[in-house]
C-alpha cells in the first residue's frame, strides 16, 4: 500500500509539473510584441514616432511605416527596438515581452 501511494504521489508531482510548463509554453505567443512606426520621423532622444497599426497594416498607409519589435515606448515613441521580427523573437524568446501591446 505504501508503495502504491508512492506511485500516485511521483505521478501527481510530474503531471503538475507538466501543466505549469504547458501553461507557460502557451502563454507567450510566437509573434513578438510590435509597433508601427514612421522610419522618416526618428528623433536620437526618444526614436520612432508610433503611429496607427493601419498604417502597417495596408499598402495605403504612410510609405515609411514599419513595424518596429521588441520597443521601449514612452510618450508616443519607440525607441531600443528592432525591424528584424527573427531577431526580436529570439531576443524575447519564443516571443514573450513585457511590454504591452499598443496600437492605434
Amino acid at each position: 500500500m505504501a508503495e502504491t501511494r508512492r506511485r500516485l504521489r511521483s505521478s501527481t508531482v510530474v503531471l503538475g509539473g507538466m501543466g505549469v510548463l504547458a501553461a507557460a509554453l502557451t502563454s507567450c505567443g510566437s509573434e513578438p510584441d510590435r509597433r508601427c512606426v514612421d522610419r522618416d520621423d526618428y528623433t536620437l532622444a526618444d526614436g520612432y514616432k508610433v503611429v496607427a497599426d493601419k498604417n502597417c497594416k495596408s499598402t495605403t498607409g504612410l510609405a515609411s511605416s514599419d513595424w518596429y519589435y521588441d520597443s521601449d515606448v514612452t510618450r508616443g515613441r519607440a525607441d531600443y527596438g528592432t525591424f528584424d521580427r527573427d531577431e526580436a523573437v529570439d531576443r524575447g524568446g519564443l516571443g514573450c515581452s513585457s511590454h504591452g501591446s499598443s496600437g492605434g
